[in-house]
């Protein structure tokens, strides 16, 4: 069946299969967790990261939860690389969900370097021959925008180079190959450079540092999925939003933020209410749920075809989909 959808593994049709798929399993690990080790914090990297932190947070309160992504360190790296300067010395106006997030501002150990990062960022945006976001919206939004983005405001160029090129799945079989080929080296002691082309750079570079700072007493601030409390004017307390937030061993804090500019912030609520949707149905098998989340969806198929894709996916992951099917 072919639908002429965005493919991504995050987002969309694919990021809710995943979901699905997803979440379910890890609630049942935040379960053993209350059983086994009711203290300890569990730091999710699965994806869709943001929207499985949502179904923790929501579903499972009781287990200290949070999600990570190497989006907001690839952001720190690139401007410190930018000012010959360490990426933990880089700090963010950064807000948004995960795969879903803006950059507004940047300082260096205090020092504004936003005036310098901002034009080289349009600079080499103008340059690309295929940007993630035209130009004219990134500099009339005054952010960088996340390059998951492309998506959304650019739909119709991401489906037409998916129809005339080789899908991402393939091209990951491809470099996993490579990279577990290396792997059976014993003399390999770097990181094989096909690691950056697979994705998720720096994880464990964030990952350790996120660690350390919940063991520590003093502060540190780190970019996380958690809930937003009353960090942000006008979004509900309980809503789990990417945000720098100030983290030690006393658990994690959200920086007060400044709201987005309104198209921004008009995106985010429509896939915030799809996220809520679809971890609701991870959560209780509600079908109902499901359908509605894929209906709303800004990539998704529409209301017209939803029922029709919600049974092929259905069919497609009929061994890990079971619960909501009965």
């Amino acid at each position: 069946m072919r639908w002429g959808l965005v493919g991504q593994e995050t987002t969309g049709v694919g990021g809710m299969a995943k979901a699905l798929r997803t979440v379910p399993v890890i609630l049942d690990v935040a379960r053993d967790m209350q059983r086994l080790c009711p203290q300890a914090w569990l730091i999710n990297f699965a994806n869709p990261s943001g929207l499985v932190a949502e179904a923790l947070q929501r579903y499972a309160p009781s287990i200290r939860s949070v999600g990570l992504c190497n989006s907001p360190i690839g952001y720190q790296m690139r401007i410190a690389a930018q000012f010959a300067a360490e990426a933990r010395q880089v700090e963010l106006d950064y807000l948004g969900l995960n795969h879903l997030a803006w950059v507004r501002g940047a300082t260096i150990q205090g020092r504004d370097v936003w005036p310098e990062v901002f034009p080289a960022f349009l600079e080499r945006l103008e340059g690309e021959a295929e940007p993630p976001i035209p130009p004219y919206l990134a500099r009339l939004l005054g952010a960088m925008p996340s390059s998951y983005l492309r998506y959304y405001y650019r739909t119709a160029a991401v489906v037409e180079a998916q129809r005339t090129g080789t899908p991402r799945a393939q091209q990951v079989i491809g470099i996993e190959k490579q990279i577990l080929a290396r792997y059976a080296d014993p003399e390999l002691t770097t990181l094989p450079p096909e690691l950056m082309e697979r994705g998720g750079a720096y994880y464990s570079t964030a990952a350790v540092q996120l660690m350390l700072a919940l063991l520590r007493p003093e502060s540190e601030i780190h970019i996380v999925n958690t809930q937003v409390g009353d960090a942000v004017p006008g979004w509900p307390a309980d809503w789990v939003a990417e945000l720098p937030c100030r983290v030690s061993a006393q658990g994690v804090r959200p920086l007060p933020m400044r709201p987005l500019p309104t198209m921004a912030d008009g995106l985010v609520r429509v896939v915030k209410a799809y996220e809520l949707l679809t971890a609701e149905a991870a959560a209780t098998g509600d079908r109902a749920a499901a359908l509605q989340a894929l209906a709303l969806h800004p990539l998704g198929p529409g209301a017209d075809r939803a029922p029709a894709l919600f049974d092929d996916m259905l069919r497609t992951h009929a061994a890990h989909l079971e619960y909501l099917t009965e």
